[in-house]
C-alpha cells in the first residue's frame, strides 16, 4: 500500500477518489440488486422445470404402466436432432437462453407397434424437451450466481474498504494539516516576540 502523503494536493485527490467511489457505489449496488433478483427468478424458473419433469414422469407412469415390463423395448423413437442456444442479456450479464429444439420421430408401423406407442412419443418429446431446459436453466442460476458474487464483492470492496479507508486518510490528513498551521502560528508568534524582546 502507498504511504499517505501529508498535503492539500494529497487530500484534494483522495477528495476527488472518495467523491467517485460514492458515485459509482449506487449503480453497482443497483446492479447487485437486480442480478439477486434475476438470479431468483432463474432458480424459479429451475425449481418449475424440475417439478414439470417430475410431473411429466408421473404421467407417463400412470398412463402407460407397460413401461415397466422391461421386455418392452421402445428405444430410439424420439432423436433430438438440433438445439440451438442464444445469448440474453441480463444487467450485462449473458445468460443461455433456447432459441430452436427441434425433436424427430423415428418413423414406427401404426400395425406393428402397440397402440399406445403414440402416447408414449407425446410423452418422450415432452421430457426431451424439459430436460435441455433443465440444462439451459441450471447454467442461468450458477452464471448469474457467479455474476452476483463478483458484483458483492465489488459493493463491499467500495462500501467496506475503500470508502472508509479514504474517508480516514482525509481525517489525518486535514488533522496534520491543521496541526501544522497551528504550529506555524505558534512559531510566528513566539519569532515575533522574540524579535520584539530583541528590539527592547
Amino acid at each position: 500500500m502507498a504511504r499517505l502523503a501529508y498535503s492539500k494536493s494529497s487530500l484534494s485527490k483522495i477528495g476527488a477518489q472518495l467523491k467517485r467511489y460514492k458515485k459509482f457505489l449506487p449503480s453497482l449496488d443497483l446492479k447487485r440488486q437486480q442480478l439477486a433478483a434475476e438470479r431468483k427468478k432463474a432458480q424459479l424458473r429451475l425449481q418449475q422445470t424440475e417439478l414439470d419433469i417430475a410431473q411429466c414422469y408421473q404421467q407417463t407412469a400412470a398412463m402407460l404402466p407397460m413401461l415397466a415390463d422391461k421386455s418392452i423395448h421402445m428405444t430410439d423413437l424420439v432423436k433430438l436432432t438440433q438445439v440451438e442456444i442464444g445469448e440474453e442479456n441480463i444487467v450485462g450479464v449473458y445468460v443461455p437462453i433456447l432459441d430452436k429444439m427441434v425433436i424427430e420421430v423415428r418413423p414406427y408401423s401404426l400395425f406393428t407397434e402397440p397402440h399406445w406407442v403414440d402416447q408414449l412419443v407425446v410423452q418422450l418429446k415432452v421430457m426431451m424437451e424439459l430436460k435441455i431446459r433443465q440444462q439451459i436453466d441450471t447454467q442461468r442460476v450458477e452464471i448469474l450466481g457467479q455474476a452476483l458474487k463478483k458484483v458483492t464483492q465489488r459493493v463491499n470492496l467500495f462500501d467496506k474498504v475503500l470508502i472508509p479507508q479514504a474517508q480516514q486518510d482525509m481525517r489525518k490528513i486535514r488533522i496534520y494539516l491543521s496541526d501544522m498551521d497551528t504550529a506555524g502560528v505558534v512559531r510566528a508568534k513566539s519569532t515575533k516576540q522574540k524579535r520584539l524582546r530583541e528590539a527592547s
